[in-house]
């Protein structure tokens, strides 16, 4: 009987201590993720941190359980596909990828890396995802800004300027979904009783030379779309805008801190927090083609009163009430 307990033992003992080596190579198991950013590494640390919250509320710990490869393009796509390969060849476990151009880069990198996609306006009309209920393939995560949010953009310019009637739209060529934000706002412009132009940039000097183009154009204000390297350029933006008292319309909260008049959209660090729980639910076994994806259920309106003083602009009492945060 003792020689028997004494095997039992043995077997249990031989049983459990591999149980236990893989218990703690579970525990101690480190997940490997991507952030794949189109624009610059300094309008990107608030984000950065957005998301590092989000992933520490669900237990990750960045150099304890958690490793973040970050790669930045600094407003110049060209450099996004060599990036995304990168990180194709680190063997992420999961890529974020912000705005259209990077998810674009790591959809043909990648098919097999799950892909989280945030501050994307279009992902089915892009080809990121079949459907937002149904993603298909490796790439699911979250839509920032709906198409149908570009009306709104004559509309809040007129009742900040109720004289306007001329707006110039600023578009980047690279950027694949600009072409239907531009149609979705030209859509409005009988019902506004405003003409649009158009005026393209894709680089520094471009921009310049966009700015003399809206001059002859007579414009009256400025839409400048949802774009990465427009973000990066914001503060040249927003100085080029000021020279011609050209009140200006931006999608992110960041281009009015620097001084444009006014910006509507959804939160961005938001986005990058929610974006969290999809890394989580990936690295726990889900398949992101299984995931919805989400769509934006509020928008921000916030107004620079001093861009507004500036420029010699009084805003109305009843927009102001409407705005989510008055810069003073």
């Amino acid at each position: 009987m003792n020689r028997r307990r004494k095997l039992i033992l043995l077997g249990a003992g031989a049983l459990a201590a591999p149980l236990a080596c893989l218990a703690q190579d579970q525990r101690s198991k480190v997940a490997r993720i991507g952030l794949l950013e189109a624009g610059s590494a300094s309008i990107s640390v608030n984000r950065q941190e957005a998301l590092i919250a989000g992933l520490r509320e669900l237990g990750y710990v960045e150099g304890k359980n958690i490793v973040i490869a970050y790669r930045w393009a600094e407003g110049k796509y060209e450099r996004l596909p060599g990036l995304a390969a990168e990180m194709v060849q680190m063997k992420l476990d999961v890529i974020v990828a912000a705005s259209p151009p990077a998810i674009q880069a790591a959809q043909q990198a990648t098919t097999t890396i799950p892909i989280v996609m945030v501050r994307n306006p279009d992902p089915v009309g892009s080809g990121f995802v079949a459907s937002l209920s149904r993603p298909g393939g490796n790439i699911t995560g979250l839509s920032n800004i709906n198409v149908e949010v570009m009306s709104k953009y004559l509309e809040l310019l007129r009742a900040a300027v109720p004289k306007l009637s001329r707006v110039t739209v600023l578009m980047n060529p690279a950027n694949q979904g600009h072409p239907g934000f531009l149609t979705r706002i030209q859509a409005t412009e009988k019902a506004n009783s405003v003409k649009i132009s158009s005026a393209q940039a894709s680089t520094e000097s471009q921009i310049e030379a966009a700015f003399g183009a809206m001059k002859q154009a007579h414009a009256q204000a400025l839409i400048v779309l949802p774009d990465s390297f427009f973000q990066v350029q914001a503060r040249r933006i927003v100085e080029f805008a000021a020279q011609q008292r050209l009140p200006t319309m931006f999608s992110t909260w960041q281009a009015v801190e620097s001084g444009a008049l006014m910006s509507y959209g959804q939160n961005d660090l938001e986005h990058y927090y929610r974006a969290a729980t999809f890394v989580d639910k990936i690295l726990k076994g889900a398949r992101p083609g299984d995931l919805p994806g989400e769509q934006p259920t509020k928008m921000e309106l916030v107004i620079n009163l001093k861009t507004a003083k500036a420029i010699g602009l009084i805003i109305p009492q009843d927009l102001l009430f409407r705005a989510d945060k008055v810069i003073e």
